[in-house]
């Protein structure tokens, strides 16, 4: 049975700080992908309460969607389309302020207004990536990045 999250509320640094040894004790000795990628989009969309929290899966010429926690999102994701495919195509987090603002941005919520999308990375090979979307706008910052990273690096395999 998984521990419970202790939920820390306070600025962004606290609560990533708090919430790293809890996503650490999760994944531990859980070599099952889908269940890893499942437990931390549920630890984080329940420590900062964002609108969607979810993966998306490198499948040949595709993102496809994997384990998230919101409202219904689009399956594919074409390479190099929306914040998703081309945080793929260039292998680098996207923070997008705006997404209104964002070339190409695809709208699966009306509601999404402010996104980070974090690569996934294995030998300098993009294998998926980490979506987050807020409803309000400029949600995101140098801060989200930083540990957003740290915590997908904490992925067995990444």
């Amino acid at each position: 049975m998984a521990e419970d999250l202790h939920i820390v509320k306070g600025d962004k640094t606290e609560q990533y700080t708090s919430l790293l040894p809890q996503i650490k004790g999760l994944l531990t000795g859980e070599p099952d992908l889908v269940a890893n990628l499942a437990n931390m989009a549920a630890a984080l969309k329940e420590q900062f309460g964002w609108f969607w929290v979810g993966f998306y899966l490198v499948k040949g010429d595709e993102l496809v969607l994997g384990p998230f926690q919101g409202p219904v999102a689009c399956t594919r994701i074409r390479k190099g389309k929306g914040v998703c495919g081309t945080s793929w195509a260039q292998a680098a987090t996207l923070i997008v302020p705006d997404v209104e603002q964002f070339p190409g941005h695809i709208a699966c919520s009306s509601l999404s207004r402010s996104e980070i999308v974090v690569p996934l990375m294995k030998d300098g090979e993009v294998w998926g990536v980490l979506d987050v979307d807020s409803s309000d706008l400029a949600t995101f910052d140098e801060t989200d990045k930083k540990y957003l990273e740290e915590i997908v690096a904490l992925l067995p395999g990444n």
